[in-house]
């Protein structure tokens, strides 16, 4: 008996052995096939070089950066060379190190009082900035020192850039001087720069320096002074030849000195400051960062046509913020291809091998996707389906917002978003590419609605339309207060009396300006105006849309108020109530229902779906 039930056990425990193997197997046979998209397809098929590592990505964000130009820009204006600054450098000493400077330079390099205050101001309040700068130089310095021993143009000057730009080919200054070199409009067009809607060749460092390089060259043949050369491109030859007028003919830019803008009276001092920072940082404790890429281990390559920067980037794995630093003139995110003008992309030279060696799959990818771009939203209202149609094309309209932040451009903000930069400047009523700090902006991108015959089509579109006029009367409305307004620190202003005086807060003040303390800089110019209401005025609107003669059929064809939901994404200082408030016939209750909230808390940040 006892024998038989072993048996039983034996023969039960092999059954569940056999089924649970079974089971695994009928798993292993199930697995469902995982389809890969065309992009990545392409990629896998790519011949890989791995002779470099991308570039650090933090340092990519240094390379972009604008705080330390808006500093260096405001010290400069700003700074008093009367007044003596408390920092501990020997006189004597400062003048043997100047001594030693002039020995070796073209420049007429003399200690006074004022470039003594200059380089301590510097030191004092700008050491961190120049070990930045001097990382950020390790990159643009080797093409400024190409540029100038070609033209005989001392190599100093290539100190100057980090005097005008702080070495950043994006910064523009408040009259619009553009790129490392600040060449205005029509100083840039002067030295053959292309400026057009896609590329402002300002901001290459490249052709800029060339250009700066000939400016150079031209003014010392007319003054043959090399203080005089950086006045003069400072404030123009005829300020610097009335100038020397003024002074009685002397020629020497410490003799015709007050006789200069104000601004150019502190602008030879600062440059040669910035020299003797660069000269002497070791003996002041300044450690420059490193740069973790040269300029000579990058490369370019002529394209062949027009191809957008997130599409390089997906095809490379590469960041977008890497080729926006080293390919800067091109404005709009896009490399450009106009038949029978040369284009060209700089990549690191891993990059290009990849580039080159898989030229033709690239392009396929590129016309691939041109070819295949959704319809404009503006065919994205939702139609009901009908009996007996003919086979659906599906597009769906998801709005979202978002704030501009320091930095941002429409081509940044279009490709965060994937969309086009002419549809974004539509939705927002855009009459230009600049957008103020702190704006709100719509972004509409394309997912799964029902778009039916062009009668329907041709409706929605005439209902889009008058949407969009009434947004944008709104909008016109409200102008003054779309626009960012700015405040420049005086003495005796803190955080909490400039909150005060423009009816703000502290915490609205720090976020505006990217500030981590509430200490600020006499001079610093602070961004004031409050950020612009995420929710459009609907009775415009509304008005519009029910004064269209196709609102009746678009209603019949909506099939819940759940079509015509949309998002809303909390901010500081909501609440339930304040939120129903901005939707006519929304109550507390259905928000709440709509978004299974029970106790009623909400967060900043936090998305709610609002329906009807």
């Amino acid at each position: 008996m006892i024998v038989k039930k072993i048996s039983i056990v034996v023969s039960v425990f092999f059954s569940m052995s056999i089924f649970a193997q079974d089971v695994a197997k009928t798993d292993i046979e199930i697995k469902p096939i995982v389809k890969i998209s065309y992009l990545d397809s392409v990629k896998n098929s790519f011949k890989k070089d791995e002779m470099a590592t991308r570039v650090d990505s933090l340092w990519m964000n240094e390379l972009v950066s604008l705080d330390i130009y808006d500093d260096l820009t405001k010290d400069i204006q700003t700074i008093n060379t009367d007044v003596t600054v408390d920092e501990e450098l020997p006189t004597e000493l400062l003048k043997q190190r100047l001594k030693a400077m002039n020995g070796k330079s073209p420049f007429n390099i003399e200690y006074n009082q004022g470039l003594e205050n200059i380089i301590k101001s510097f030191l004092k309040n700008r050491k961190k900035s120049f070990s930045r700068l001097m990382a950020l130089s390790e990159y643009y310095f080797p093409i400024f020192e190409d540029a100038f021993a070609r033209q005989n143009v001392p190599l100093e000057i290539k100190y100057l850039a980090v005097v005008e730009s702080a070495l950043n080919p994006k910064a523009v200054s408040k009259m619009g001087a553009t790129g490392i070199w600040q060449f205005m409009y029509g100083t840039g067009k002067q030295y053959a720069l292309k400026i057009d809607s896609y590329i402002d060749e300002r901001s290459d460092p490249l052709k800029a320096t060339a250009a700066a390089s000939e400016y150079m060259t031209k003014m010392y043949n007319i003054f043959g002074d090399w203080e005089l050369v950086l006045a003069s491109y400072n404030s123009g030859p005829g300020n610097v030849t009335k100038a020397i007028r003024r002074s009685g003919g002397k020629t020497s830019y410490w003799d015709i000195r007050n006789h200069l803008p104000k601004e150019t009276q502190g602008y030879v001092p600062a440059f040669l400051a910035t020299m003797y920072l660069f000269e002497y940082h070791k003996e002041h404790g300044i450690n420059p960062q490193r740069a973790v890429v040269k300029n000579f281990e990058t490369d370019t390559v002529q394209i062949k046509n027009q191809m957008s920067f997130k599409q390089i980037a997906d095809l490379l794995d590469m960041p977008q913020s890497q080729i926006q630093l080293l390919n800067p003139s091109y404005k709009l995110n896009v490399v450009p291809f106009y038949q029978g003008e040369p284009h060209y992309l700089r990549l690191p030279k891993d990059k290009i091998a990849t580039f080159v060696s898989n030229e033709d799959k690239i392009y396929d990818y590129v016309a691939y996707q041109s070819q295949n771009k959704t319809l404009p939203a503006q065919l994205a209202l939702k139609v009901a389906p009908k009996a007996h149609a003919r086979p659906e094309r599906t597009i769906d309209t998801d709005l979202k917002w978002y704030k501009v932040r320091k930095g941002d451009n429409l081509g940044t903000i279009a490709a965060k978003y994937n969309v086009n930069i002419i549809d974004l400047k539509k939705w927002n009523n855009l009459k230009t590419n600049a957008v103020a700090l702190g704006r709100s902006l719509k972004i509409k991108s394309d997912i799964d609605a029902v778009v039916k015959n062009p009668k329907e089509i041709k409706a929605t579109l005439a209902i889009e339309k008058k949407s969009e006029e009434a947004i944008a009367a709104v909008d016109d409305k409200d102008k003054n207060n779309t626009h960012s307004q700015e405040y420049v620190v005086a003495a005796g202003d803190n955080l909490g009396s400039i909150a005060k005086k423009f009816g703000t807060t502290i915490a609205d003040l720090k976020e505006l300006n990217s500030l981590t303390s509430n200490n600020i800089g006499l001079g610093k110019t602070l961004v004031v105006a409050k950020a612009v209401p995420e929710i459009i005025e609907e009775s415009a609107v509304t008005t519009a849309i029910a004064s269209s003669s196709s609102i009746d059929s678009f209603r019949k064809k909506a099939t819940s108020a759940k079509d015509l939901a949309e998002d809303y994404y909390v901010k500081k200082g909501d609440s339930l109530y304040s939120i129903s408030k901005k939707y006519p016939g929304v109550t507390i209750s259905d928000i709440k229902k709509w978004n299974n909230i029970k106790d009623g808390e909400i967060k900043p940040g936090m998305k709610l779906k609002i329906n009807g």
